[in-house]
C-alpha cells in the first residue's frame, strides 16, 4: 500500500480495502474482514470453519459489488480468494494475484480459474514464472519481498538484555509456526527436543503476532526441561541463534535470508496428512530446497518429525563444520536467486507499478 502511494502524484486519492490485518489496518486500509478469522490450514480443519469462512466471503462480495473498486489485488490465500477472484471478473473489476497459491505443487486443476479471472499474476519465487507462462497465464517474477530486508538492528548484547538471556552461550531458536492448530502439533516435540539436548543451550521461541503469550505459555505447564524464552521478534531472535527448528512456511525462507542454519520441521492431522500427500506434486516441502533445487536443509515431516531427529539434525549443524557451512552458502545462492537482476526497485515497488500498469485497462 505505501508503496502504491508512492508511484502516484496524488496518493491521498487512493483508497483501500479488504481482508487483512493490524498492519494493513494501520496502513490505512478498511478491513472488511480480519484475515485471522479466515486462516485455517488443512483439509478436515477448513471443513469445521466453512460456514464462517463463506459469511466472510459474501460480505467482501457484496461490498465489492457496491462500491466497485478499480482494481483487486489478491494474496495468497487461494480457496478464498480464487473464488474472489472469479466474482470480481463477473462485476468487471481487473484482477490481480501476488503471491501465487502452489499450483505447480498441488491442485494444477486450479489452473483453469486463474486462466479465466486473473488478468497478471505477480510472483515472488522464480521457477513460478515459466509454469504460468507454459499455461498460457500472464507473469512477473517481482522478486522476494523478504530478501528486500535489511537485517534486525538489535544487536545480540542489546537482545541479550531485553529478554535475560546469557550471550556468552549459544542460542536455539525453536519456531513452532503462527498458527495455533500447527503450534498444538509442533511445539510439544520441539520442546521435548529442547529436553533432549538439554542445558548446554539457550531456547528462544518467538511467538507470533497471531497468537496470545498466555496460551504460549500453556504449554510450559508440566515441562520439566530447560529453560524457554518468549520473543516478539522471529528476524532478530533467528539472526542470534546458533540454529533453529522451524515450521514450514514463510519462516523458513526468513531463516534461509537470515543465515541461520536450520531443520524444517511440520505436522498435519493424520487425515489431510494422508488426503494430501496423493496431490502434492514435488518431491520436497521446504521451500528453500524448491528454489535451490535440492536437499538444502532437513526436512522432518509428518511421522519424520520427532523430537530425536530434531536433535539429531541440530547436533548435526550447530557445529563448525562442512555440513554446517554448506547450508550457509547455499543461502546465499538463494538470496541471489530471489532479487531480480534490473533496476525495477524493490519486490514492492515491482508490484506497485505493475498494479497500476493495469488500472485504465478494457476488462
Amino acid at each position: 500500500m505505501e508503496a502504491l502511494r508512492r508511484q502516484v502524484p496524488q496518493p491521498e486519492t487512493l483508497e483501500f480495502l479488504g481482508v487483512g490485518g493490524e498492519q494493513m489496518r494501520a496502513a490505512g486500509c478498511e478491513l472488511l474482514v480480519d484475515a485471522r478469522e479466515i486462516a485455517v490450514v488443512g483439509i478436515v480443519e477448513v471443513v469445521k470453519h466453512i460456514p464462517r469462512i463463506y459469511w466472510r466471503f459474501r460480505m467482501v462480495v457484496r461490498e465489492a459489488q457496491r462500491r466497485r473498486p478499480d482494481v483487486a489485488v489478491l494474496i495468497d490465500f487461494p480457496d478464498f480468494n480464487l473464488r474472489l477472484a472469479r466474482e470480481m471478473h463477473k462485476a468487471r473489476v481487473p484482477v490481480i494475484y501476488y503471491v501465487s497459491p502452489q499450483l505447480w505443487a498441488w491442485k494444477q486443476g486450479r489452473i483453469e480459474s486463474v486462466r479465466k479471472y486473473v488478468r497478471k499474476m505477480l510472483i515472488i519465487f522464480p521457477f513460478e514464472e515459466s509454469f504460468y507462462r507454459e499455461h498460457g497465464i500472464q507473469a512477473q517474477f517481482v522478486g522476494h519481498p523478504l530478501a528486500d530486508l535489511p537485517a534486525p538492528s538489535a544487536t545480540r548484547k542489546q537482545f541479550a538484555a531485553e529478554y535475560k538471556l546469557d550471550p556468552a552461550r549459544e542460542w536455539i531458536a525453536l519456531l513452532p509456526g503462527s498458527r495455533r492448530g500447527e503450534v498444538s502439533r509442533i511445539f510439544p516435540t520441539l520442546l521435548e527436543a529442547a529436553q533432549l539436548l538439554g542445558p548446554d543451550y539457550v531456547y528462544i521461541v518467538p511467538v507470533a503476532s497471531t497468537l496470545d503469550w498466555g496460551w504460549m505459555a500453556s504449554f510450559l505447564r508440566g515441562y520439566a526441561g530447560p529453560p524457554i524464552t518468549f520473543t516478539r521478534e522471529a528476524p532478530a531472535s533467528l539472526l542470534h541463534a546458533r540454529a533453529a527448528a522451524v515450521a514450514s512456511g514463510t519462516s523458513t525462507l526468513e531463516a534461509a535470508l537470515i543465515g541461520t542454519p536450520f531443520a524444517m520441521v511440520y505436522k498435519v492431522a493424520p487425515l489431510t496428512w494422508a488426503l494430501g500427500r496423493r496431490l502434492v506434486k514435488v518431491d520436497r516441502f521446504a521451500m528453500v530446497n524448491l528454489i535451490a533445487g535440492r536437499d538444502v536443509v532437513p526436512e522432518l515431516v509428518q511421522t519424520d518429525f520427532t523430537a530425536q531427529r530434531v536433535c539429531e539434525e541440530l547436533r548435526r549443524i550447530l557445529p563448525v563444520g562442512p555440513s554446517r557451512e554448506a547450508m550457509i552458502a547455499s543461502f546465499h545462492e538463494v538470496r541471489k536467486q530471489l532479487q531480480p537482476g534490473d533496476s525495477g526497485g524493490n519486490a514492492s515497488e515491482r508490484t506497485a507499478k505493475a498494479v497500476l500498469s493495469i488500472l485504465g485497462q478494457p476488462v
